[in-house]
């Protein structure tokens, strides 16, 4: 497994995420939505949709973290993989992301704006490849990753899968 999770890798081009695992965009829109439309919440103008690859490995996680945008999950191959989200006012809610549509995963996933989300590969020795579509599009002016005691100290019913998913 470990061969073809290297082989994946490399032919998609794929670097370090800093919330955890590998990313390459593939995509950004040249069109630009100005700061004076996208409102105050927005520090300037964003391209109207991006979209990247992304691969977790087992064993590696990626941490709680929120933006500004909905995010699209796209499930592309590789282990399922569990998806948590905490909306703003403190439902967790799990969210199983794969092909197996008859035993209750989804494809596709949508991440409100200003949810927290992590995610993990459910299968040992193995790897989860998504796409991530995010409109309008992604900045890392807009990526916030949590600090895991300020988020504890949010959501304390949340705890423990917080501090098991959080840097």
């Amino acid at each position: 497994m470990h061969n073809e999770i290297q082989q994946i890798a490399k032919k998609l081009q794929l670097l370090p995420h800093p919330e955890g695992g590998f990313y390459r965009e593939t995509y950004r829109c040249g069109t630009e939505i100005p700061q004076t439309i996208l409102g105050s919440n927005f520090s300037g103008d964003r391209n109207v949709s991006t979209c990247i690859y992304f691969m977790l490995v087992s064993g590696n996680f990626s941490a709680f973290h929120r933006i500004k945008q909905d995010e699209i999950w796209h499930f592309y191959r590789g282990s399922s993989l569990l998806l948590y989200m905490i909306s703003p006012d403190g439902k967790l809610s799990t969210i199983k992301i794969g092909s197996d549509i008859l035993n209750d995963e989804i494809p596709q996933l949508v991440v409100p704006a200003g949810y927290w989300f992590a995610a993990e590969v459910i299968a040992e020795n193995s790897y989860s490849l998504v796409g991530c579509t995010v409109a309008p599009g992604f900045d890392f002016a807009d990526f916030d990753l949590a600090d895991v005691n300020n988020l504890c100290a949010t959501f304390p019913e949340h705890e423990e899968v917080v501090r098991r998913l959080a840097r």
